[in-house]
C-alpha cells in the first residue's frame, strides 16, 4: 500500500472534484420525483427460509420460476447480501457463491471461474448483465475492471454452475453469472454514497430515480472512485491502482397496450495500472515497466416485451456495446451489435414451450503494441443462434421433463449443436431432485485463431537471440464438454435448508500450445530466432466434485449461511505435446469453503463476519490461505447507514493468483479497512 498526505492523494481529491457536480446535477431532479421511504431493516433476516427456497429466478429457463423448480446448480447472491457483505465490486461479490472460484490477481484484475480452468481470461464461463453478455469475443472471458455498476441497484445475482447453451449460446460450458439490476420503479427517491479508507482510498455515488407518469419511471446515477495498489512481491508498492468513472440510466414502462418496455445504458473511463516484464532483443533482454491502460466505452439496451391476454410472452431485444482501450502491451477497440428474440407459448396444459433466435456482428481492430499483436490487425466476427426447448410436466406437481438444444453457427468452427436433457422433482413437499445431461461447446477466440504474444527473449552469444511467442492458429476447432449433473434442495424445517449438486465433466479437443518451427526474423532489428508456441487442440480430460451450501436461522435476529465446494480437474495432454496448459489450466483449488454470519444486535445496529477458506493452487505457487471480513453498521436515523468495514483481516498481505500469459508483477493483497456513509431519501 502506497502512502498517501493528509487528506487523501491528489487523485483521490480530483475524484470528489469531479463527482460533486455529478452529484449535484442529480439532486436538482429531486423535486420532480416523489419522495421513497428509505429501506431500513435487514430484509435478509425477515426472509424466511421458506421465502428464500422460492426466490424468482430467470437464468435457469429464460422465465420467471421459483428457486425450487430450478432444475440446475443456481444459487442466488441477494441484494441484502451483497450490502451485508461489505463487498465494492462484482467479482468480489461473486465470493458468496458455492462453486465460483474467484481470485484476485492485484488491485483491478481478477480470476473469476466455476468448476475449474480458473485464469485471468477464464474461458468457459458467460457473464451477462441485463441479458448484455459481458464475453470478450477477442480474448475470451471477461475484463473485470470494466465491468461494473452501482452496486446498490443490483437486484440479485444468479450464478448457474454447469452448462447453459441450451439458452445462453456457445461459451456457457462451466457456467452462467446473471447480474440483474433493479427496476427504475423500485429506486424512486435519491440516494448518496460515499467513504474511503486504506486500500479504498475514495469512492462517491449519487443516483435519482423518478416517475414519469402512472407506467414508467427513471434513474439516473454516477460513481467513482480510486483503489489502492497491492504489494508487489519483488520490491513493495505495487503500481496496480485504479480509478474509474462511470454514469448512466435506466428506463422502464408500460404503452398503453400493457407492452413493457426497458430502456439502460451507461458511459466510462478507467484508469488501471500494472507493471510487465516487456522482452528486449538487446541486453538486458527486459525491461519492467510500470504501464497505465486507459479504458473507455458503454453501452445502449432496449428491450420490447408482449404478453398475450393467452400467457405466451414475446420480447424482442437490442443492444450495442462500445469498448476501448489504450496500453504499450495491446491497443483495441471492440464493438458489438447484438439482436435477440424468444417467444414462449404454452399449448395445453404440459407443455410450455420456448423458442428463440439472435444474431451477433462483432468487428474489432487492434494496433500492435510492444507485447501484443494481431494478423490482421481488423476483423469481424458473425454469429446466427436459434434455440428451442420444452418443459413437460409428466407428473402435475411431481415429475417435469425439459429437453431442448441450441443451434449455432460461428466463424471459427460452423455448425454447433448443444442439447440438454434434464429432469426435475419433488418427492415431498420443500424437496427437489433434479439431474441433467448436456453438450455444450467453447469457440477460439480472435486471440486463439491470430495473436502473437511475446513471451521471453532467451541469449545465446555469438548467435542471435532466440524469441519465444505464442502464436494463435486458424485451424482450431471448438472445444467440448458432456456434462452429467445432478442436485438436491430442500427446506429442513422451518430453520435450515441445504443446497448439494454434483458434476462429472468430460472435455475434448481442449486448446493447448505446442512447439512450432523456428525461424529467423530481421524486422524488427537485430536479427533474432522466433521460436512459436502454436494454439492446437492437444488436450482432453474430466472433472467431478460436490457443492454444498446451507442456512441455519439461529434466533430471528442471527443467521448463518455456509458453504463448501470439492472439485477434482484431470486433464491428459496428447503424447508428445507441451504441458504448459495442463499445468495452467488446473489453476483452481481442490477444496473451498465460507462461512457468514449476519446478526442484528439491535434494531440499528448490524454485525456481519465473514470467513473463507481457499485451498492450495499448485500452478500459481499459492498456498493455501483464510480470510475474514467484518462489518458493522449502524443507522442512527431513517434513511442514513454509517459503515465500518474491515477486509483479508488475518494477515497484513496474502497472494491469491498468478496472471497467465502476461508476465505482470506479482501482486499480494492486503488487509484493508474501510468508511461508508450511505443517505437514502
Amino acid at each position: 500500500m502506497s502512502s498517501s498526505p493528509p487528506g487523501g492523494s491528489p487523485h483521490s481529491r480530483t475524484l470528489l472534484r469531479r463527482l460533486v457536480p455529478v452529484a449535484a446535477l442529480l439532486l436538482t431532479f429531486t423535486g420532480a420525483a416523489p419522495l421513497r421511504a428509505a429501506e431500513d431493516g435487514s430484509e435478509l433476516l425477515e426472509m424466511s427460509l421458506e421465502t428464500l427456497m422460492n426466490l424468482e429466478v430467470t437464468s435457469a429457463a429464460k422465465n420467471a420460476q421459483p428457486l425450487a423448480e430450478a432444475a440446475a446448480a443456481i444459487f442466488v447472491i441477494s441484494r441484502e447480501e451483497i450490502r451485508r457483505s461489505g463487498v465494492t465490486s462484482i467479482p468480489e461479490a461473486l465470493r458468496l457463491a458455492p462453486g465460483v472460484q474467484v481470485a484476485r490477481i492485484s488491485a483491478n484484475a481478477w480470476a473469476v471461474s466455476a468448476r475449474g480452468f480458473n485464469g485471468r481470461f477464464a474461458n468457459k464461463l458467460l457473464v451477462l448483465m441485463d441479458g448484455r453478455s459481458l464475453y470478450n469475443s477477442m480474448f475470451s472471458g471477461v475484463f473485470w475492471d470494466v465491468q461494473d455498476t452501482l452496486l446498490e441497484d443490483v437486484e440479485r445475482i444468479e450464478v448457474i454452475r454447469g452448462p447453459g447453451a441450451v439458452l445462453w449460446g456457445a461459451n456457457a460450458v462451466n457456467g452462467v453469472i446473471n447480474i440483474i439490476t433493479r427496476s427504475a420503479e423500485k429506486t424512486t427517491g435519491t440516494l448518496l454514497t460515499a467513504g474511503g479508507g486504506t486500500e479504498e482510498r475514495a469512492f462517491v455515488a449519487a443516483r435519482q430515480g423518478m416517475r414519469l407518469g402512472d407506467q414508467a419511471a427513471l434513474r439516473i446515477w454516477g460513481k467513482g472512485f480510486e483503489r489502492d495498489g497491492g504489494h508487489q512481491t519483488d520490491d513493495g508498492n505495487g503500481a496496480d491502482d485504479w480509478r474509474s468513472l462511470r454514469g448512466g440510466l435506466r428506463l422502464d414502462g408500460k404503452d398503453r397496450r400493457g407492452n413493457s418496455y426497458l430502456l439502460t445504458g451507461d458511459l466510462y473511463r478507467a484508469q488501471v495500472g500494472e507493471t510487465f516484464t516487456i522482452p528486449q532483443l538487446t541486453p538486458p533482454y527486459s525491461a519492467s515497466v510500470d504501464m497505465d491502460t486507459r479504458t473507455t466505452g458503454g453501452f445502449l439496451l432496449g428491450r420490447w416485451t408482449h404478453l398475450s391476454t393467452r400467457g405466451s410472452e414475446l420480447a424482442l431485444q437490442l443492444y450495442y456495446d462500445r469498448a476501448r482501450n489504450q496500453d504499450l502491451v495491446a491497443r483495441q477497440l471492440r464493438e458489438v451489435y447484438d439482436l435477440d428474440l424468444q417467444h414462449r407459448v404454452s399449448p395445453g396444459n404440459r407443455h410450455t414451450l420456448l423458442w428463440g433466435g439472435g444474431y451477433r456482428y462483432s468487428p474489432d481492430r487492434s494496433s500492435a503494441g510492444a507485447v501484443t499483436s494481431f494478423a490482421p490487425p481488423d476483423n469481424h466476427q458473425q454469429l446466427f443462434r436459434f434455440f428451442l426447448q420444452d418443459d413437460v410436466v409428466l407428473v402435475e406437481k411431481g415429475l417435469r421433463l425439459i429437453l431442448g438444444a441450441q443451434v449455432e453457427h460461428n466463424d471459427h468452427s460452423g455448425w454447433e449443436v448443444q442439447p440438454t436433457l434434464r429432469l426435475l422433482g419433488h418427492p415431498r413437499p420443500g424437496q427437489t431432485l433434479w439431474a441433467a445431461v448436456s453438450r455444450a461447446v467453447r469457440t477460439p477466440a480472435r486471440s486463439e485463431d491470430d495473436i502473437r504474444i511475446k513471451q521471453v527473449v532467451l541469449p545465446d552469444p555469438p548467435n542471435p537471440p532466440t524469441q519465444v511467442i505464442l502464436q494463435g492458429s486458424r485451424s482450431v476447432q471448438a472445444e467440448d464438454l458432456l456434462a452429467l449433473e445432478a442436485g438436491y434442495r430442500a427446506d429442513l424445517g422451518r430453520h435450515s435448508s441445504i443446497d448439494i449438486a454434483a458434476f462429472y465433466h468430460r472435455y475434448d479437443n481442449l486448446i493447448t500450445v505446442e512447439p512450432g518451427t523456428p525461424y529467423l526474423e530481421t524486422t524488427p532489428p537485430p536479427p533474432h530466432y522466433v521460436y512459436p508456441l502454436v494454439a492446437a487442440n492437444a488436450m482432453d480430460g474430466e472433472s467431478f466434485g460436490v457443492e454444498l451450501a446451507g442456512e441455519w436461522q439461529v434466533l430471528p435476529c442471527w443467521r448463518l449461511q455456509g458453504s463448501y465446494s470439492y472439485l477434482q480437474l484431470l486433464l491428459e495432454v496428447d503424447e508428445g505435446s507441451n504441458t504448459l496448459f495442463k499445468e495452467l489450466a488446473e489453476a483452481s483449488p481442490h477444496h473451498q469453503g465460507t462461512l457468514r454470519s449476519s446478526l442484528d444486535l439491535t434494531d440499528n445496529l448490524e454485525w456481519d463476519l465473514w470467513w473463507r477458506y481457499v485451498g492450495d493452487l499448485p500452478s500459481s505457487a499459492i498456498r493455501h490461505y483464510q480470510t475474514l471480513d467484518a462489518r458493522i453498521a449502524w443507522r442512527p436515523r431513517t434513511g442514513l447507514e454509517l459503515a465500518l468495514v474491515g477486509q483479508n483481516l488475518l494477515a497484513p498481505r496474502h497472494g491469491e493468483f498468478a496472471s497467465e500469459y502476461l508476465d505482470a508483477a506479482r501482486i499480494e493483497i492486503e488487509r484493508g479497512v474501510y468508511g461508508k456513509a450511505t443517505w437514502q431519501f
